[in-house]
């Protein structure tokens, strides 16, 4: 199965929401892939940040995949509030749903790409009888709930074996990583086996995000072990 394009998807939880549309405009604008929505509802984590009015707000100027990311608990009234605001891709934490089967089911009949988010420590057992129905995994490489903490590295250990499994399944599955992804650890990060990459503070709030878009691809190429310019 030929590998999935790198796609690097800035978090907002990072932007400055007082002009939270003018920042999207300028990241995509800056060689971004994705948008990426962290959405914490101060009781599957301990943080409160985004709804989907925020979403649909947005979607009008956005034509680039928006990636939901719901740490929240029950899950499957905001898949369906996401998805009606424009939600291309929704991924949650199996831990937060009695019925991951119905979840993600939900997800794919509601338009979007459905996917599982694993936890530092969630095992990998959570995707044993999932494989077929996931289009998205996404590891975690700090524990949820606030932006700008340290990348874990022992995760990496983790996506290789994930990206091992994703193989195994002869699917194109993408493998998301999502904490303290920066220019300076991307490459790893690429060489472990994921292909979307999220980063929040490493893009918003650093002068040039076109620069620091540049910077990140050419790592993960290196990474890759890619031989020609991405």
């Amino acid at each position: 199965m030929p590998a999935l394009s790198p796609v690097i998807a800035p978090s907002i939880l990072s932007a400055d929401f007082a002009r939270l549309g003018e920042e999207v405009t300028n990241v995509l604008a800056a060689g971004a892939d994705w948008i990426h929505f962290d959405v914490m509802d101060n009781h599957y984590v301990p943080n409160l940040t985004i709804g989907p009015l925020v979403l649909q707000a947005i979607r009008p100027i956005v034509k680039a995949p928006i990636d939901v990311h719901l740490m929240v608990e029950p899950v499957d009234r905001m898949i369906e509030m996401f998805t009606e605001a424009g939600a291309d891709v929704v991924t949650f934490h199996p831990e937060a749903t009695p019925h991951v089967d119905r979840s993600l089911d939900l997800i794919a009949k509601k338009g979007a790409k459905p996917g599982l988010v694993l936890n530092p420590a969630t095992p990998l057992s959570m995707l044993d009888w999932v494989m077929d129905r996931v289009e998205v995994i996404l590891l975690m490489s700090v524990n949820p709930g606030f932006g700008g903490q340290s990348f874990l590295p022992h995760v990496l250990e983790k996506a290789r074996r994930v990206r091992e499994r994703i193989e195994a399944s002869g699917r194109a599955i993408r493998l998301e990583i999502d904490g303290g992804v920066k220019v300076d650890n991307i490459s790893e990060i690429a060489a472990a086996g994921v292909d979307t990459f999220v980063a929040g503070s490493a893009i918003f709030g650093k002068p040039d995000y076109a620069g620091v878009v540049r910077a990140m691809r050419a790592e993960i190429a290196r990474g890759r072990g890619d031989t020609v310019a991405i």
